[in-house]
């Protein structure tokens, strides 16, 4: 089924390594660090790698670059994440739907990966999760079912050398999957398989992945919008006009090769390099909603097939995700949002299988993010059969100097930035300097198993709940030693929130000194992620957030509170866009609040 990806690519000479006291430099993501950063990437030297976009690939392709020894530069108009990326289904899968659409490459490929982030890459960050699928039909749904997923084990030992990380699948009788799930409909099955896959906060994801890069060299800079792309006199690409978008200042960054990493706005960046073939991508928008942890009665997740794909119900520590839809969409692709249709459909799914049906009063959060789907040829493709395009990633040169990825998905992110860093390098430069990314800890995971076993002193040392250190372990990992020491010279940081107490404030200066927030937004919506976890999207708690915040930024008293204002209205207009019916409206009442800093016109100074 896998058509061959164009290689057109050139075999380069001359690539320079970072210098070698490079190797080893400070993860932490500042405010300092990027304007550091930027001025390091305007060198008339110039990089042997420009990423444009922050999202997972950009960002793997940062860390893969980059820890092979080439001078590398990452770029996002937003913040890390600020895209597709940070409204994921929060699953590192092999994708069971693709199965029985015979693509074995792919769930294979997935299923490897999956491996690496659950023993070796991102152990803190992906977690083991299981997984109910409810049987219908005695016997035949039954054996046909087993079957797939047999071969889902098969292909997971397959691809870890035997060593999958899960549990195997189990079968259970209709007793035997309610007492695993409690809150299943009596008549809604037969019978129940288990199988595992893995869940993963996908924002966290790709700010680790970030702070990985930066340690091994690599330049990287949020809040940074390539405005247009420059070209010698020949055509090829050389470099970027950029704005700063902090400050406001134009820059010019010279690379020898231009990545970009852009997902739904591939095409828009393939126009900036001049380019009229390359890439074409469908965005597709997925919504998930978010309800409390005691509203279901569960202890795995649950797999459900639809009419047009796949709905997951997954449990969290505080609250259960349930999605996704699938819809094309055609309006600005910069804050996609919840329709009242889309909450919906999903409800009509959901409690179809609930014996305790929800209903809106239950929805704490909800969100939208647009997935770039690969066309498969020309423009015009049949968008509703937007399932249907394979998630298969695709590498090309877009023209002379600019390398275009799209496709894939969050799984498969790191053979998606091996794949783009190889086709730069050509073949024969790829083959001397491998990617070692499938061994590099992100951030936290080194010596995490260790700090593991240290959790119970933790706890006793500070006077914490277990569940709080378990907390802190999945969000930062062996990072938690940094954390304490925050707490340590400041003890008020080790108090919980007023208005989330699931989080310390240490948190919120972690954010700030370490993971390159910039703004309330930053922090409220990827970091400490009350943007989906409570009613008021974590309003309430944005005056108390700025406050740790400010000192660290030096906001003055003005800027605090334009800050809080900000994310209050931006809140508030995303729950007003859920009481619209479609897209259009929704997008409307979105984009009535403006963004504090706002994207500038592409192709401008």
């Amino acid at each position: 089924m896998d058509e061959p990806r164009p290689r057109r690519h050139r075999r380069r000479t001359g690539w320079r390594s970072c210098r070698e006291e490079d190797d080893v430099r400070n993860t932490a993501l500042t405010r300092d660090s990027r304007t550091r950063a930027l001025a390091a990437m305007s060198d008339p030297e110039g990089l042997d790698v420009l990423v444009v976009g922050g999202g997972v690939t950009g960002a793997g392709i940062a860390l893969d670059a980059a820890t092979r020894g080439l001078r590398t530069g990452i770029v996002e108009a937003q913040d890390w994440a600020g895209g597709t990326s940070q409204w994921s289904s929060k699953l590192v899968h092999g994708g069971l739907r693709y199965l029985y659409q015979l693509d074995f490459k792919l769930v294979l490929e997935a299923l490897t990966e999956r491996g690496r982030l659950l023993g070796t890459t991102a152990p803190h960050l992906v977690k083991a999760q299981p997984f109910l699928w409810p049987l219908k039909t005695p016997v035949i749904e039954r054996a046909y079912s087993a079957v797939g997923v047999g071969m889902y084990d098969a292909l997971a030992l397959l691809g870890s050398r035997g060593h999958a990380g899960v549990p195997v699948q189990r079968h259970y009788t209709r007793k035997g999957a309610k007492g695993l799930f409690p809150d299943i409909k009596d008549d809604y099955l037969i019978g129940a398989i288990r199988f595992y896959d893995a869940r993963v906060d996908d924002a966290r994801l790709v700010i680790d992945l970030v702070r990985t890069a930066v340690g091994h060299g690599a330049l990287a800079a949020s809040r940074t919008q390539v405005t247009d792309l420059t070209k010698d006199p020949t055509g090829r690409v050389t470099g970027a006009q950029v704005t700063d978008l902090e400050s406001g200042e134009s820059r010019h960054i010279k690379a020898r090769q231009v990545i970009a990493a852009t997902g739904v706005w591939t095409e828009d960046t393939e126009a900036l390099g001049g380019s009229e073939g390359g890439l074409q991508v469908l965005a597709s928008k997925g919504v998930h909603i978010v309800v409390p942890k005691d509203r279901i009665q569960g202890g795995t997740g649950l797999f459900l097939r639809t009419e047009k794909s796949v709905l997951f119900i997954i449990p969290w520590d505080r609250y259960w995700v349930i999605g996704t839809t699938d819809t094309a969409w055609h309006e600005a692709r910069q804050h996609p949002v919840a329709t009242s249709a889309d909450i919906d459909y999903i409800l009509e799914h959901a409690n179809a299988v609930l014996a305790r049906p929800l209903t809106r009063e239950d929805i704490i959060g909800t969100y939208a993010g647009l997935r770039p789907l690969l066309q498969p040829g020309t423009k015009g493709a049949d968008e509703s059969k937007s399932t249907k395009v394979s998630r298969e990633h695709t590498v090309t040169e877009a023209a002379p100097g600019l390398i275009v990825i799209a496709g894939g998905k969050l799984t498969t992110y790191r053979v998606m930035a091996e794949d783009a860093v190889d086709f730069a390098l050509g073949e024969a430069r790829a083959k001397t300097v491998p990617s070692v990314t499938a061994v590099t800890p992100l951030v936290g995971a080194e010596g995490y198993k260790a700090t593991v076993r240290r959790r119970g002193r933790i706890a006793r040392e500070r006077g914490w709940t277990a569940e709080r250190v378990e907390h802190l372990l999945n969000r930062y990992g062996s990072e938690i030693a940094l954390l304490l020491e925050m707490i340590d010279a400041d003890p008020a940081l080790g108090s919980p929130l007023e208005h989330a107490p699931a989080y310390v404030g240490a948190e919120v200066a972690f954010a700030v000194t370490h993971e390159g927030a910039l703004h309330v937004e930053d922090i409220l919506a990827r970091r400490v992620r009350l943007d989906y976890e409570m009613r008021d999207r974590g309003a309430a708690a944005a005056a108390e957030v700025a406050a740790i915040a400010a000192p660290l930024l030096g906001w003055d008293d003005a800027t605090r509170d334009a800050e809080v204002e900000s994310y209050r209205q931006r809140s508030a207009a995303v729950r007003a866009a859920e009481e619209e019916s479609n897209d259009a409206a929704a997008e409307e009442v979105r984009q009535r609040v403006p963004d504090l800093r706002p994207l500038v016109p592409l192709g401008s100074d």
